[in-house]
């Protein structure tokens, strides 16, 4: 009897083991083109302010299209995802490239887009950042549902960190396969990027105990800084232009990443144009305002094609004594 109880629960576990997950299921209209959310979009090239609808019916013309956001914008991400949801309506291929993944979770990302895995496996070990869930998840879940191809396009983090100490010249310590999860051609200039990045980064002189640290080595640290910096963009464009590469004809990559990647199309930007040298690259930069109607454009003409104002969400304390004002 207690070996046919176990044989019972033997099968029953490898026919658990085997039985195949979950279908994608077709996402809501309302989680990805969600309700209306406050915005003002600017045509950069036209000087003057137009509407979501006609901004995609541009940019689907693309080849590549870089959606610059601030990470902390929750109207961001809902527009984000209704682009992602707009160009679908447009184009018959779409892919969907991530800074928020990084080359080394590219096998577990196709696994669970196949099905082969199920999200939460997926999940623990691709290193999701920790909004995903409400950030970037509709994006992936929408891209799943359609079977568009999902790229991890950023360098692993491990390897960005350890230029940032050491400089360049410590990816010539890499085996043969960290090193492939870097780009194969690195150029890092000191142009109009860099002045960018320097006056973004600031003093850096802030020192713990013993003495401040010389201007010479102040400026090492900033040079191997913004040598990781040119890691990232330069693995990042050679993601895009290689998934533009490896798509059907007529595909468009619709890549998402942190708007100093892509603002003034530099950064990632760049780096992608320089591969795909006959492509059409466009950018839309998102940048989050405390007033809608004040909103103007043609001082940051340049950022891009498009910027879509949002408004800023209130800061807790006020958001908390609006509420405490109510009747």
């Amino acid at each position: 009897m207690r070996l046919l109880i176990s044989l019972s629960i033997a099968l029953a576990s490898t026919a658990a083991a085997q039985a195949p997950l979950p279908a994608p299921t077709k996402p809501a209209a309302d989680s990805v083109a969600a309700s209306y959310v406050p915005h003002r979009v600017y045509d950069t090239r036209n000087k003057r302010f137009t509407d979501f609808e006609s901004m995609l019916a541009d940019v689907m013309y693309a080849d590549v299209v870089f959606l610059g956001e601030q990470h902390d914008d929750p109207i961001t991400h809902r527009l984000e995802a209704a682009t992602l949801e707009g160009l679908t309506r447009r184009r018959g291929n779409i892919v969907l490239a991530l800074e928020m993944f990084e080359r080394d979770a590219q096998k577990p990302l196709d696994d669970y887009l196949a099905g082969r895995v199920s999200e939460k496996d997926f999940l623990a070990v691709s290193r999701p950042w920790p909004r995903y869930a409400t950030d970037y998840r509709p994006m992936v879940e929408f891209a799943r549902w359609y079977r568009w191809p999902v790229i991890a396009g950023n360098v692993p983090r491990r390897d960005a960190s350890a230029v940032a100490r050491a400089g360049l010249p410590m990816l010539d310590t890499l085996n043969a396969t960290e090193r492939a999860f870097i780009a194969t051609d690195l150029n890092c200039p000191h142009d109009a990027y860099f002045d960018r990045f320097a006056k973004t980064m600031g003093d850096m002189s802030g020192h713990g105990p013993g003495p401040a640290p010389t201007k010479e080595a102040l400026a090492a640290q900033l040079e191997r800084i913004y040598q990781a910096q040119c890691v990232k963009d330069e693995t990042m464009g050679e993601s895009v232009a290689r998934a533009f590469a490896a798509a059907p004809p007529r595909a468009l990559v619709l890549h998402v990443n942190g708007s100093f990647h892509s603002d003034y199309r530099q950064g990632t930007a760049a780096r992608a144009q320089a591969r795909l040298k006959d492509k059409r690259v466009s950018v839309v930069s998102f940048m989050p305002v405390d007033d809608l109607d004040k909103a103007d454009g043609r001082n940051d003409r340049a950022i891009g094609d498009y910027i879509v104002f949002t408004l800023k969400p209130p800061a807790p304390a006020a958001a908390a004594a609006a509420a405490a004002a109510k009747p």
